[in-house]
């Protein structure tokens, strides 16, 4: 890129080829207004309110489409332009009932801040309006076309950054209306409810149904933290106002998903209705009962101290914490490790980072099925394959990702893959727990062009590789467990416990802890700090966005307590 000089309202600006005039304004902080336009998305160039003079240019320019070059004099504020973006906006008021006062998004919302800005102080064309559609057929939000001003910022996020395609526009001028698929209820369509189009939206069409009403921006603090619901690591933007989460956006600079999340990490956290753990409790006369950390953590060091103990620990905590249950174990030279399997890493090849999907021209979807869990890479994948990658299954049976991709074979057949990836330039093979030998076997010759993500269902799972655990099956001998489980579902480890003592560290009450003899209180993912380590292998904070309750500890704390009283 080489570097053009232009200048914006008299003053000097440098640019980089290739840029925009609406990027280089930004860049050199000039504010040009927008309605249309997302710097994550394609720019459209549709809604008219970035129009703008180019010395020597016939006509308004559109900032968000128009490219800078060398000696050009742009002038932002002129009164022709000033005009059209009044005229503009009046004719936006007036085809949808944009009434402020009965808005939720009142007070943030772009389109009554561009009027604000250009003395809008009544409807110039006023008029009957026609009664729209209020979908509330999804759980999470809501779509209102009353208060839709038709800039397809979310059907363009819909389709670049989740490729997804529910969301498309129909019908024709005054008819057009957002639909999802053929027209079909948003909770009966193809919709994944990711979010995205909630977090582009710049009016209050899409509705978040948790917060709305719940604070206006002024009101709300924002905490930066990583998502912890599955192993990709998605920065997190939380929201919240009086100790409450509001809700939760995704960061769109922010590495590794650019703020790109899945229904896991927005939403179905903020709907957590299980029972919480506040207290430590211990087993008396063969019930469970609250009692202080002191009394709980001596009788769990009680009986660690006196041996014969396995430790068995979930992903789903912090670096930290990981550390400290290892450290806590070999104190005792006592056996610990992973309740969750690992997905084996290759000695060939390069290892990957999500961004290198988009770049591949060859994805190979290998015992893994990434849109039941780490739905983020999905999307990665679906995104490459719109840009023209090929993507191939293997899998004996036909999964999710088998609709969209160019071929599907058993693993048997697992060499014309291999074939078919030779001639490829950059091939990403994505896998989990469920990958045989023979995929691993046939990619090696291919190990030049292959890059490698693995997809254990671990949450923290690199944290926990680096501190040294491994997957290790339950010893039916032992007669005392210590138990890591935060949020953690193991059916089957009640029947394999054969009523050993059994000490529990978790959030939340299930039929694990009320078997438990000793249940120490675990805090919750906005509770949390420490660091995890994504699924790039970079550390990330942990940041506590809401206080622990009263009576929680920091997992990490919790352990290294029990080593000293060891």
């Amino acid at each position: 890129m080489s570097e053009v000089q232009l200048t914006i309202n008299g003053q000097p600006v440098a640019a980089q080829s290739g840029q925009t005039i609406l990027e280089a304004a930004q860049a050199a902080g000039i504010d040009i207004p927008v309605l249309c336009y997302h710097p994550s998305l394609t720019a459209w160039g549709a809604c008219r309110m970035c129009l703008l003079e180019v010395k020597g240019m016939r006509g308004l320019q559109t900032a968000c489409t128009c490219p800078v070059a060398d000696g050009m004099e742009i002038q932002t504020e002129t009164e022709a332009a000033v005009e059209v973006r009044k005229f503009v906006l009046e004719l936006l008021f007036s085809e949808r009932n944009h009434y402020c006062m009965f808005c939720q998004l009142s007070g943030d919302c772009e389109l009554q801040d561009a009027a604000y800005r250009y003395g809008l102080d009544h409807f110039t064309y006023p008029r009957p309006y026609q009664k729209l559609g209020v979908d509330a057929s999804r759980k999470y939000f809501l779509m209102d076309q009353n208060r839709c001003i038709l800039c397809t910022r979310c059907v363009r996020a819909c389709a670049e950054v989740v490729a997804n395609h529910t969301l498309n526009v129909r019908e024709r001028g005054f008819e057009s209306m957002i639909t999802a698929d053929l027209n079909v209820p948003f909770g009966d369509s193809s919709c994944v409810e990711c979010g995205s189009c909630l977090q582009v939206c710049p009016t209050g069409a899409l509705v978040d149904a948790r917060s709305a009403y719940g604070g206006r921006e002024k009101d709300v603090m924002h905490t930066e933290t990583t998502c912890m619901q599955c192993s990709i690591g998605c920065t997190l933007d939380v929201v919240t106002r009086y100790d409450r989460l509001l809700r939760v956006d995704g960061v769109w600079e922010a590495e590794p998903s650019r703020g790109l999340l899945c229904v896991d990490g927005r939403f179905k956290p903020l709907y957590d209705d299980r029972k919480r753990i506040t207290q430590p409790m211990i087993r008396r006369d063969g019930k469970l009962v609250e009692t202080g950390w002191e009394e709980a953590l001596d009788t769990a060091a009680a009986q660690l101290k006196a041996g014969d103990v396995q430790g068995l620990a979930t992903c789903a905590t912090s670096n930290e914490a990981l550390t400290a249950f290892q450290t806590l174990f070999n104190k005792m030279d006592g056996e610990a490790g992973l309740l969750e399997p690992l997905a084996p890493d290759l000695d060939y090849g390069t290892k990957a980072k999500l961004e290198d999907i988009l770049d591949a021209d060859f994805i190979v979807v290998a015992g893994a099925k990434p849109l039941d869990y780490q739905r983020v890479a999905g999307y990665f994948i679906y995104r490459a394959g719109d840009q023209g990658a090929k993507v191939a299954v293997i899998s004996d049976s036909e999964t999710e990702m088998s609709a969209r991709a160019d071929m599907t074979v058993s693993y048997a057949d697992a060499d014309q893959v291999v074939q078919a990836a030779a001639g490829a330039q950059k091939i990403v093979l994505i896998y989990s727990i469920g990958i045989k030998g023979k995929v691993l076997t046939a990619f090696r010759q291919l190990s030049e062009q292959l890059f490698y993500l693995a997809l254990s269902p671990g949450r923290n799972e690199q944290g926990a590789r680096a501190v040294g655990l491994q997957p290790l099956a339950l010893n039916r001998a032992a007669t005392r467990f210590f138990l890591l489980s935060e949020q953690s579902e193991q059916p089957a480890l009640l029947d394999k416990l054969n009523r050993a003592f059994t000490i529990v560290q978790a959030s939340y009450l299930s039929p694990l802890v009320e078997q438990a003899d000793v249940v120490l209180p675990a805090p919750l993912w906005y509770e949390r700090t420490g660091h995890v380590t994504s699924i790039e292998g970079t550390i990330k904070p942990l940041v506590e966005v809401l206080p622990k309750p009263e009576g929680v500890r920091d997992d990490a704390e919790i352990l290294t307590a029990l080593a000293d009283l060891l």
